[in-house]
């Protein structure tokens, strides 16, 4: 009987063990996309969207090194974030609402905003393969990169929505998270949406090197990962200690 039921704890113990690991790619790839964004040179500060074509030129001319190293770490590291979502992912099946559903669109959500950023690397990087190309030609690449960096959002607030959907319906007697976190999730959809604007306005904190557009969409989106990573690792450890696999 005690072989058996090791055997039965086996399952559930490599499931706590593989969302943990999967966890832990938020920090430490998290490092090393900080990195990656301080290394880019048109982040600090944004570049403007009214920069001349020459002066963009002149930005890929006199940057390709580090333009290229930046947006190859991204094209490299950013996909580790994924396995985060998915633990959320994993845990939002757990909840009493017996459907799927949600966690699956989330799902779908993560995996296109992932797409959307890959796709934005790779124009900064075409951009940067032939710095001196016609400046008209790099101004158009530089928009594309920009614009699909910034203004596609929908996918982070469906993301959002989703969760705290999810989490205002998790009626058992023992929600996966608490309810603050519905709010909190739902807040940082709508802080992130405006951003949607940057694909229209040149100027002011709606274009992309705005307060709004820039810095309050990825700031929200870094405090976010930050503090699910606190509330998932408690998560993680209150259903070790329900399903019996730790103290």
């Amino acid at each position: 009987m005690q072989i058996l039921a090791e055997a039965e704890d086996l399952p559930r113990t490599a499931n706590i063990k593989t969302q943990l690991i999967a966890l832990w790619t938020a920090p430490v790839f998290g490092v090393v996309l900080l990195i990656a964004f301080v290394a880019f040179p048109g982040f600090l500060p944004p570049m403007s969207p009214q920069m001349s074509a020459d002066e963009v030129a002149g930005f890929y001319a006199d940057n390709t090194a580090m333009i290229r190293f930046s947006m190859i770490t991204y094209n490299l590291c950013a996909i580790m974030l994924l396995p985060f979502f998915m633990v959320i992912v994993v845990q939002m099946k757990r909840m009493a609402t017996q459907s799927h559903a949600l966690a699956y669109c989330y799902l779908t959500a993560a995996v296109s905003g992932a797409t959307l950023f890959a796709l934005a690397d790779i124009f900064y990087l075409v951009a940067a393969f032939r710095p001196d190309r016609n400046p008209e030609l790099l101004l158009l690449l530089n928009d594309l990169a920009w614009i699909t960096l910034v203004a596609p959002v929908g996918m982070l607030v469906a993301q959002n929505l989703l969760l705290g959907l999810a989490v205002y319906l998790d009626t058992g007697s023992n929600p996966v998270f608490p309810r603050w976190v519905g709010h909190f999730a739902v807040l940082t959809g709508i802080a992130m949406a405006p951003a949607a604007a940057a694909a229209v306005f040149r100027t002011g904190p709606l274009a992309w090197d705005g307060e709004i557009s820039f810095w309050l969409r990825f700031v929200a989106f870094a405090v976010f990962v930050a503090v699910m990573f606190v509330v998932l690792r408690t998560t993680l450890h209150r259903q070790a200690v329900q399903e019996q696999v730790a103290r």
